[in-house]
């Protein structure tokens, strides 16, 4: 197999490894870089084009990269269109990417065929915030808070509270935790995603959360309601938030068994 150099786009490396008439590209969340991905582009890369890069400012040193919200998924229109620029793609999305994955896949529809969804669903909604708990809307609301507030410390105080942070939130890497990685918090607090669409993706959807956390990142009537449009599916999997690293097994099992029953593989 003939490796493929790096794409460099506005500024982020984009890999694109393994073959396949079909391209996964792989959107990572917080406190993550690609290389949460690196289970999945070894099951998935004798099979599709498996796509990955680093999310602007969640790269060491990124903190001049942060994107608004809009402009980040603008930025992922456009590695769409670099690495697959006559055939639609298969999202997977996972945390802060499953949120810009979503606001992506419908706002450019024809680029996305099918998109599977990682334990992040429909947060943009009134439904989602009456599903909470008083206690899960006060446990939420406190770790994005410090985190938002880390954002904007000097860099060494704002760093050890991300990794603390990390720590404490079970992230596979915490040691690579660093305040730039919190821009998506800070504009989440200061009202940067409103606006933002109800997830309603028009497309193959495939929707894996973990059960084994304090509070769900969706609820759970919107997974029923996924499930039961054609094409998609909503499964729970005994894991934490990283359910692709805490089920990894399970994880690509039911990712095998929705791309067959849709004809994605």
């Amino acid at each position: 197999m003939t490796p493929i150099p790096p794409l460099v786009l506005d500024g982020t490396e984009v890999l694109v490894e393994g073959e396949g008439q079909q391209t996964l590209v792989m959107i990572h969340g917080w406190p993550d870089t690609r290389e949460l991905w690196t289970p999945q582009v070894a099951h998935f890369r004798g099979r599709f084009r498996c796509v990955r890069f680093t999310l602007p400012g969640f790269e060491p040193g990124g903190r001049t990269r942060a994107l608004e919200p809009k402009a980040m998924v603008a930025h992922l229109a456009s590695i769409l269109d670099a690495v697959s620029p006559g055939q639609p793609v298969v999202l997977m999305v996972h945390d802060w990417g499953a949120i810009y994955g979503w606001q992506l896949a419908m706002a450019h529809p024809s680029r996305v065929a099918g998109i599977v969804g990682i334990d992040v669903g429909d947060t943009a909604s009134g439904e989602f915030l009456r599903s909470l708990t008083p206690k899960a809307k006060a446990g939420m609301a406190l770790y994005q808070l410090v985190l938002a507030a880390a954002w904007k410390m000097p860099a060494p105080l704002g760093d050890a509270i991300t990794r603390r942070m990390a720590r404490l939130l079970r992230a596979p890497a915490p040691e690579a935790a660093h305040a730039g990685m919190n821009h998506p918090y800070a504009a989440l607090w200061s009202g940067g995603f409103k606006g933002s669409k109800r997830v309603q993706p028009a497309c193959p959807t495939l929707f894996i959360w973990g059960e084994r956390k304090p509070f769900l990142f969706h609820a759970r009537a919107w997974a029923d309601r996924l499930a039961a449009m054609p094409g998609c599916a909503a499964v729970g999997l005994p894991a934490g938030h990283w359910v692709m690293v805490n089920q990894p097994e399970a994880f690509h099992r039911t990712v095998d068994d929705w791309l067959r029953a849709t004809r994605q593989l």
